[in-house]
Protein backbone atom coordinates (compact mmCIF):
# COMPACT_ATOMS: atom_id res chain seq x y z
CA UNK A 1 0.00 0.00 0.00
CA UNK A 2 1.17 3.44 -0.83
CA UNK A 3 1.26 6.04 1.62
CA UNK A 4 2.03 9.99 1.35
CA UNK A 5 1.21 11.74 4.09
CA UNK A 6 -0.97 15.16 3.67
CA UNK A 7 -2.38 16.74 6.79
CA UNK A 8 -4.37 19.40 5.64
CA UNK A 9 -6.50 17.28 4.63
CA UNK A 10 -8.15 15.61 7.98
CA UNK A 11 -10.14 18.63 8.54
CA UNK A 12 -11.81 17.56 5.01
CA UNK A 13 -11.94 13.74 6.27
CA UNK A 14 -13.70 14.48 9.74
CA UNK A 15 -15.51 17.73 9.01
CA UNK A 16 -18.87 17.93 8.29
CA UNK A 17 -20.05 18.01 4.54
CA UNK A 18 -22.43 20.54 3.30
CA UNK A 19 -23.69 19.00 -0.02
CA UNK A 20 -26.64 21.70 0.47
CA UNK A 21 -25.04 23.61 -0.93
CA UNK A 22 -22.06 24.00 -3.64
CA UNK A 23 -18.53 24.48 -2.66
CA UNK A 24 -18.01 27.26 -4.93
CA UNK A 25 -20.95 29.26 -3.88
CA UNK A 26 -19.91 28.99 -0.21
CA UNK A 27 -16.25 29.81 -1.06
CA UNK A 28 -18.01 33.38 -2.23
CA UNK A 29 -20.28 33.64 0.54
CA UNK A 30 -17.18 33.25 3.27
CA UNK A 31 -15.15 35.23 1.42
CA UNK A 32 -17.95 37.96 1.72
CA UNK A 33 -18.69 37.22 5.25
CA UNK A 34 -15.01 37.31 6.28
CA UNK A 35 -12.84 38.97 4.04
CA UNK A 36 -9.72 38.49 6.19
CA UNK A 37 -9.67 35.14 6.72
CA UNK A 38 -5.92 34.24 6.78
CA UNK A 39 -7.20 30.73 6.01
CA UNK A 40 -8.96 31.55 2.80
CA UNK A 41 -7.88 30.15 -0.66
CA UNK A 42 -9.69 33.06 -2.11
CA UNK A 43 -7.06 35.05 -3.70
CA UNK A 44 -9.27 38.04 -5.23
CA UNK A 45 -12.67 38.59 -5.18
CA UNK A 46 -13.67 41.04 -8.24
CA UNK A 47 -17.35 42.64 -8.57
CA UNK A 48 -18.50 39.24 -11.15
CA UNK A 49 -15.71 36.54 -10.56
CA UNK A 50 -13.26 35.60 -8.05
CA UNK A 51 -9.75 33.54 -8.28
CA UNK A 52 -9.64 30.94 -5.48
CA UNK A 53 -6.94 28.61 -4.87
CA UNK A 54 -7.76 24.26 -6.57
CA UNK A 55 -8.05 22.27 -3.15
CA UNK A 56 -6.53 19.25 -4.62
CA UNK A 57 -4.29 20.41 -7.26
CA UNK A 58 -2.24 18.99 -10.00
CA UNK A 59 0.55 21.39 -9.28
CA UNK A 60 1.15 23.95 -6.95
CA UNK A 61 -0.46 27.12 -7.78
CA UNK A 62 -3.28 25.60 -9.68
CA UNK A 63 -6.33 27.77 -9.34
CA UNK A 64 -9.55 28.32 -10.27
CA UNK A 65 -11.47 31.89 -11.92
CA UNK A 66 -14.84 31.21 -11.03
CA UNK A 67 -18.12 32.98 -11.43
CA UNK A 68 -20.21 34.61 -8.62
CA UNK A 69 -23.36 33.53 -9.96
CA UNK A 70 -23.96 29.65 -10.19
CA UNK A 71 -24.42 28.18 -13.99
CA UNK A 72 -22.94 25.86 -15.32
CA UNK A 73 -22.52 26.88 -19.27
CA UNK A 74 -20.51 30.19 -20.78
CA UNK A 75 -23.67 30.71 -23.06
CA UNK A 76 -25.42 31.89 -19.43
CA UNK A 77 -23.18 34.80 -18.57
CA UNK A 78 -23.80 37.96 -18.86
CA UNK A 79 -21.28 39.74 -21.37
CA UNK A 80 -19.77 41.61 -18.30
CA UNK A 81 -19.54 38.70 -16.38
CA UNK A 82 -17.93 37.01 -19.15
CA UNK A 83 -15.22 39.94 -20.05
CA UNK A 84 -14.43 39.88 -16.05
CA UNK A 85 -13.92 36.20 -16.49
CA UNK A 86 -11.44 36.35 -19.27
CA UNK A 87 -9.76 39.28 -17.65
CA UNK A 88 -8.96 37.57 -14.55
CA UNK A 89 -8.13 34.28 -16.53
CA UNK A 90 -5.42 36.79 -17.68
CA UNK A 91 -4.09 38.06 -15.08
CA UNK A 92 -4.08 34.69 -12.83
CA UNK A 93 -1.56 33.71 -16.14
CA UNK A 94 0.52 37.25 -15.04
CA UNK A 95 0.51 36.30 -11.07
CA UNK A 96 1.57 32.64 -11.83
CA UNK A 97 4.45 33.57 -14.50
CA UNK A 98 5.31 36.49 -11.66
CA UNK A 99 5.29 34.17 -8.28
CA UNK A 100 7.20 30.94 -9.66
CA UNK A 101 7.94 31.42 -13.16
CA UNK A 102 6.60 28.06 -14.95
CA UNK A 103 7.75 26.86 -17.99
CA UNK A 104 4.31 26.69 -19.29
CA UNK A 105 0.16 26.97 -18.44
CA UNK A 106 -2.57 25.22 -18.87
CA UNK A 107 -6.05 27.12 -19.03
CA UNK A 108 -9.20 24.74 -19.42
CA UNK A 109 -12.84 24.57 -18.70
CA UNK A 110 -14.64 21.54 -18.54
CA UNK A 111 -18.27 21.75 -19.21
CA UNK A 112 -20.51 18.78 -18.31
CA UNK A 113 -19.55 15.49 -16.73
CA UNK A 114 -18.49 13.45 -19.51
CA UNK A 115 -16.08 16.44 -20.67
CA UNK A 116 -14.59 16.01 -17.21
CA UNK A 117 -15.88 18.42 -15.21
CA UNK A 118 -15.52 17.51 -11.28
CA UNK A 119 -18.18 20.04 -10.11
CA UNK A 120 -20.29 20.53 -13.42
CA UNK A 121 -23.03 22.44 -11.98
CA UNK A 122 -20.87 25.52 -11.07
CA UNK A 123 -18.57 26.91 -14.06
CA UNK A 124 -14.89 27.32 -13.35
CA UNK A 125 -11.90 28.36 -15.29
CA UNK A 126 -8.47 26.06 -14.33
CA UNK A 127 -5.38 27.72 -14.77
CA UNK A 128 -2.48 25.13 -14.36
CA UNK A 129 1.13 26.10 -13.80
CA UNK A 130 3.64 23.09 -15.59
CA UNK A 131 6.82 22.62 -15.40
CA UNK A 132 8.80 19.81 -17.35
CA UNK A 133 9.48 17.03 -15.37
CA UNK A 134 6.09 17.41 -13.33
CA UNK A 135 4.38 14.24 -14.74
CA UNK A 136 7.65 12.56 -13.25
CA UNK A 137 7.83 8.57 -12.36
CA UNK A 138 6.10 9.51 -9.08
CA UNK A 139 2.89 10.25 -11.16
CA UNK A 140 3.53 8.10 -14.20
CA UNK A 141 4.19 4.72 -11.54
CA UNK A 142 3.02 4.81 -8.06
CA UNK A 143 -0.44 7.26 -9.27
CA UNK A 144 0.88 9.70 -6.81
CA UNK A 145 1.41 13.90 -7.07
CA UNK A 146 4.11 15.65 -5.03
CA UNK A 147 3.42 18.64 -4.52
CA UNK A 148 6.34 20.53 -2.87
CA UNK A 149 4.38 23.61 -1.14
CA UNK A 150 1.59 23.98 1.33
CA UNK A 151 -1.73 25.39 -0.09
CA UNK A 152 -1.08 28.50 2.68
CA UNK A 153 2.13 29.17 1.30
CA UNK A 154 1.35 29.15 -2.06
CA UNK A 155 -1.67 31.97 -1.20
CA UNK A 156 1.04 33.61 0.56
CA UNK A 157 2.66 33.99 -2.14
CA UNK A 158 0.18 34.41 -4.66
CA UNK A 159 -2.18 37.33 -2.39
CA UNK A 160 0.23 40.24 -2.64
CA UNK A 161 0.80 39.30 -6.63
CA UNK A 162 -2.76 39.30 -7.18
CA UNK A 163 -3.42 42.54 -4.71
CA UNK A 164 -1.05 44.53 -7.20
CA UNK A 165 -2.75 43.03 -10.22
CA UNK A 166 -6.20 44.46 -8.97
CA UNK A 167 -4.53 47.94 -8.70
CA UNK A 168 -4.27 48.28 -12.15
Amino acid sequence: MDRLFSPWRLDYITGPKDKTTCVFCRHAEERRTNPDNPDSLVLFSGAHVYVVLNRYPYNNGHLMVVPYRHTSTLTDLEREELGELMLWTQRSEQALREAYPPEGINVGINLGKVAGAGIEEHLHVHVVPRWAGDTNFMTVVAETRVLPEDLSMTARRLRPVFEKLSET
